[in-house]
């Protein structure tokens, strides 16, 4: 799906924090090394929101510590149903990009892979430009106990006229040269909450909000009312805001940029396993 890429710096403390601290109305916390053998967990004012483009980075504060990863908290089965990730279903987007004709073909792979010892599951991204293959990207997803889907890193390959790799910009993995994952959707989501989707300095900081829960939603597979709309941005394109639309049972929908460069895709058609 259509992301932001491009180079830039922020407050990587607070970023980090935000893709790992969380609340426990929010979502799952993970076991933080100071946490009992009972397992406590942060108190809901370590809350898992970032503040939007218009809040000053001084009103939050990192924590002294980031809480640690417990692999056997997660598992490859993705069955949230706002984002359900079923192996062997693709599903096909039309809209936009660069001033282009867009078509992008997500399939959920039978493949998994094990990113600092979590088992996520491999997504296969392709983004055709007036029919070209313009990028792939392999995406790393998995699921926390408590349901919350976490995104774990990207591999990312931009491509030239002739299928020759020219960049792999965006690319990132938990635990390499400082890479965080993040919430990318909540079990429960709940108007109001945001979150760190990744945290890669400079290359990969996508944020989201949760702006709606009863958002009517019209593409060509479909109308559907009490969909989920989130606000999407990255202090790497402060100018850039993105509108995206969930559908319980099927996924992302609808993606729209509200802010800057028109770019959007509409989900055309979902083929099951």
């Amino acid at each position: 799906m259509i992301r932001n890429r491009s180079l830039g710096v922020c407050l990587r403390s607070l970023v980090l924090w935000a893709a790992l601290a969380m609340a426990g109305g929010c979502a799952a916390p993970l076991p933080s090394p100071s946490a009992s053998a009972a397992g406590s967990t942060p108190s809901p004012s370590a809350a898992a929101s970032t503040p939007s483009p218009s809040a000053p980075a001084s009103q939050v504060a990192p924590p002294s510590t980031s809480p640690a990863i417990d692999p056997a908290r997660f598992t490859s089965t993705v069955d949230n149903p706002w984002f359900p990730l079923a192996p062997g279903t693709t599903l096909t987007y039309r809209g936009t990009k660069d001033g282009k004709p867009a078509v992008d073909i997500v399939t959920v792979t039978s493949q998994t892979t094990l990113i600092e010892g979590v088992p996520c599951r491999v997504l296969r991204d392709r983004l055709f430009l007036d029919g070209e293959l313009e990028e792939r990207t392999a995406d790393y997803y998995t699921q926390d106990v408590d349901g919350n889907l976490w995104y774990f890193g990207e591999d990312t390959a931009e491509l030239d006229e002739k299928g020759k790799v020219t960049s792999t910009e965006g690319t990132w993995r938990t635990g390499v040269d400082g890479a965080a994952p993040g919430i990318f959707m909540e079990a429960s989501p709940i108007v109001g909450h945001t979150f760190t989707q990744e945290f890669y300095a400079g290359h990969a900081e996508d944020h989201f909000e949760v702006v709606s829960l009863s958002a009517t939603v019209t593409v060509p597979f479909g109308t559907f009312r009490h969909a989920l709309r989130t606000k999407e941005w990255t202090p790497l394109e402060p100018d850039v805001i993105d509108n995206k639309y969930y559908v319980r049972g099927i996924g992302e929908v609808r993606e729209v940029t509200v802010k800057g460069p028109r770019e959007e895709l509409f989900l055309v058609r979902v083929k099951r396993p």
